[in-house]
């Protein structure tokens, strides 16, 4: 009977350490998803601010008059 309970209980406590090992490794991959969001979300921004600086300078350099840009082509299939 002692045989039994000392298996299940090590059978258990592989369990755990298992779930645990998998949640460390979850929280993990969390975490770097989000700093690469982060990371993304400030390129961004510093893509965005850059490009508003860009199109303000065009349009003071252009007396005010807006810049019109030019449409991408359209191709046709045959």
């Amino acid at each position: 009977m002692t045989d039994n309970s000392k298996e299940a209980r090590a059978r258990a406590d592989l369990k755990f350490r298992k779930a645990e090992r998998e949640a460390t490794a979850r929280d993990l991959v969390l975490a770097e998803h989000a700093a690469e969001a982060e990371r993304r979300k400030a390129k961004s921004s510093k893509l965005k601010e850059l490009r508003l600086a860009k199109e303000a300078a065009d349009l003071a350099a252009s007396d005010g008059a807006p810049v019109k840009k030019k449409s991408p082509r359209k191709t046709v299939k045959s």
